[in-house]
Parts: C-alpha cells; structure tokens; sequence
C-alpha cells in the first residue's frame, strides 16, 4: 500500500518524486495496491453518473474503458477499431465487451463482473451490413438499461458513429455526453495514480538522460527520439500521443515532428515527451537542449530564461480553490513579442494521457476559456512556449505537477539547462 499520511514537507517542492515506488512488488517496500487503484476509479465514474443522474455510461475509448475496468487490450487498434467497449451501470454489473479476444482467457479484473464477445458495427467488419449490426448492438445495450437501471434511460457514451446513435434512440434511451463523465471522473487523482504517475515520470526521464547524452551534431532528430521511445518500452510503458521534437530552425513555431533533420552544432532541440509508460500513465514534461560544442548564443539564452520564468512563475501560483479563470489573469505577463506564437494554454490536466482542465491564456479566455475550480490532488502540466513570429528558434518547456493542501508538489524532475539559464 502506498503511503498516505505522511506530511509533504512545503520547503522540497519534489517530495512526492522522491518517494516513488519501484514496480516491483516487495515485501519490506510500499507498493501500490493495483486493487484500490481500480476500486477508486470505478468509484469515481459511478459517482459522476448518480451527480448527473444518468443509469449507466457505454465507453468505447480504450483510456477510458482502463480507468474504469483496470483492463488494457490493443489499445491503440481499439482507438480507431470500436471493438472494444464496457457498459457501467450507476450501480449493478460492469459488462465487458471484448472483440478478436473474446473467446479467450486473459487475467480479469475484479471490477468487470461479466465479460462478453463485442457486438462490432464499424465498416470494415460489416461492410454494406453495418446497420444491421448497429442494431443489434444496440438491443443489448438497451436490454442492459433495462434490466440494471431501475427505469433511468439516460446513457452517457464517451464515442458514438453516426450509425449507431439512432438504434439506441429507437430504444428510447436518451443520449448524453459519456466523455464529460469519464474528464471529470479523471481530474482528480488518488495517491496511487500518483505513485503511478511519478513511476512513469521516473521511466520518462531516464530517456530523456539517453537523448542529452547522446545530442552531438549529426544525430538526426528522429535517432534522438527514438531513444525516448526505447526506454519507454524497456521499461514497460506503452506508447507515444506524439513525436513533437525539433531542432534549429523547426523548433519556431512550435508543433512539428520529429524527422529525418540532421542537428547541427549551435542548434537548439525542444521537444515535449507526450509518453504514457507504465501502467498507462502520462508523462508530460518538456525541455530544451543545446548541440554544442561551443556555448548557446545571447539571443538563445534570452528565450530560455523567458520560458524558464514563465514556468516557474505559474507553477508557484497554483493552489487549491483558485479558479481557472483568476488563474490565468494572475498568470505571468508573456511580453509582446512572443504573444503572437504563444503555447495554446497555461496549463492542462494530466492522468493517463492529456485531459481536463486546459486552462488558456487571458487573450484566448473569451474565445475558448471555460472557468472551473483548481482541485486539491488534480495533477496539472504548466506550459511555455517562448519564440519570436518569425524568430530564428524557440524554446519549450513544461513542469508536470500534483495539486496538494499545502500548494504545488512537483513531480518532474529532470534539470534544466544551466548554460542556456546563464
């Protein structure tokens, strides 16, 4: 069992880093209790289901179906194959679809209560018979209503085709917004998603310790990620939700891919990890290194630093019960020059991979701001983006933290760069 009570000490803002458990399961060590973890977020999906008075959610995105199930099959096939879904019902059995590996045994959750063959209706399965197979799938689904919903037909699913929406109508049941449920369900975090989360921190940033060893002029960028996604894997993570690095002249604007470009001496490299590790955690964290030999220019360090205070600047001022909005007015003032190619938001939440809250710049608020409220064990990643329009390069950084009653712990760790800092 993960330690719970003991106090965070406010004076090491990376307490909570530092006491990141192995994966190993040990007698003499605290370990994380995987069971509580998946009682935990089946705790949250249903009581986000009775806040909102809905009888059950059908979740066909595979992030979600593992928050709730604590069960993983191919998941980046299932992300565009809908073979895979689950029914949770406010209260009563959670019912497994599985598709190509229904008719075999695997290690089962205790949190699924019965597993069935998937229903699949995607066109590639079914070709001209998708509809017939939508209805059919939508007759167990509202048979399920029926029998465990105490006469609530009101469904929330997180991704319905179009093919699909009208069977489950025909049924009388009312279509809600499943992903809504499953964002805020997410949001806040139990100590053992945390030490999760800090394990694949700890896996994350030992790639990055390969790709600074390894940066030398003539690497090419995708060589360097490669190294990343290597540890990853050796480690028992599980995927990339990115490949955003780039060097010298692609690091401005922000968001291209890694590619075939040799890094040349002087060159900055941003990049941004984007990696969900083990036990399907993310990893958000970003930096900016130098290719020397030789030291990084005036100009280069003048973007570092801006970045630099920017992220530290907002990573001190979160605290639980500030809202998204006094947030961001109070955010750190980006100066005229780098407004133009600035990040899209201050910060955003993560968990398994990206989620909610994104909370965007004051300039952005009225276009695509939304408030809400800084929660006490949200984990959040704290942005900055710092390039000229039309700049040379830029520099990317990011700080992944924990929300707690005493202010900000930090879970990210890897330095930052002490000749581009000056």
């Amino acid at each position: 069992m993960v330690e719970t009570k003991a106090p965070m000490p406010t004076f090491d803002p990376n307490y909570v880093a530092r006491k990141t458990p192995g994966a190993a399961l040990k007698d003499y060590e605290h370990q994380v209790d995987m069971a509580a973890l998946r009682r935990y977020r089946l705790g949250r999906v249903r009581q986000k289901l009775i806040a909102a008075d809905y009888g059950a959610c059908v979740l066909f995105d595979p992030i979600n179906i593992r928050y709730a199930t604590g069960t993983r099959n191919m998941q980046v096939f299932c992300m565009h194959h809908a073979d895979r879904y689950v029914f949770v019902p406010a209260e009563g059995p959670v019912v497994l679809f599985d598709g190509y590996m229904a008719k075999h045994p695997i290690d089962a959750s205790e949190t699924v209560d019965e597993r069935r063959p998937a229903t699949t209706w995607y066109y590639e399965t079914k070709g001209p018979n998708v509809l017939d197979a939508a209805k059919r799938w939508a007759a167990e689904i509202a048979d399920l209503v029926e029998t465990h919903c105490a006469g609530n037909k009101r469904l929330a699913v997180d991704r319905l085709g179009a093919v699909g929406f009208q069977p489950l109508v025909s049924h009388g049941l009312e279509i809600m917004d499943g992903q809504a449920v499953l964002e805020q369900a997410r949001a806040i975090k139990s100590p053992e998603e945390v030490a999760c989360m800090s394990f694949a921190i700890s896996v994350c940033e030992a790639g990055m310790a390969r790709m600074r060893e390894a940066l030398r002029p003539g690497i090419s960028e995708n060589h360097l990620w490669s190294l990343l996604v290597q540890a990853n894997v050796e480690q028992g993570g599980e995927w990339m939700d990115t490949r955003l690095l780039a060097s010298g002249g692609r690091t401005n604007p922000w968001y291209q891919e890694c590619g075939e470009k040799l890094i040349r001496i002087g060159d900055l490299v941003a990049f941004d990890t984007d990696l969900i590790g083990p036990f399907g955690y993310c990893a958000d964290i970003s930096r900016t290194f130098h290719c020397g030999p030789g030291k990084p220019s005036e100009t280069q360090k003048r973007l570092y630093r801006h970045a630099y205070e920017q992220v530290q600047y907002n990573v001190a001022l979160l605290r639980p019960g500030m809202t998204f909005r006094d947030y961001a007015e109070q955010s750190w003032q980006i100066p005229e020059a780098f407004l133009a190619n600035r990040y899209m938001c201050l910060a955003h939440g993560v968990g398994m991979v990206d989620e909610f809250p994104d909370i965007v710049h004051p300039l952005d608020w009225e276009e695509t701001g939304y408030d809400g409220v800084i929660e006490e064990n949200m984990t959040l990643c704290v942005e900055s983006y710092i390039g000229e329009e039309g700049g040379a390069e830029g520099v990317k950084l990011e700080e992944q933290v924990l929300i707690t009653a005493e202010g900000t712990q930090v879970l990210s760790t890897f330095p930052f760069e002490e000749e581009l800092l000056g």
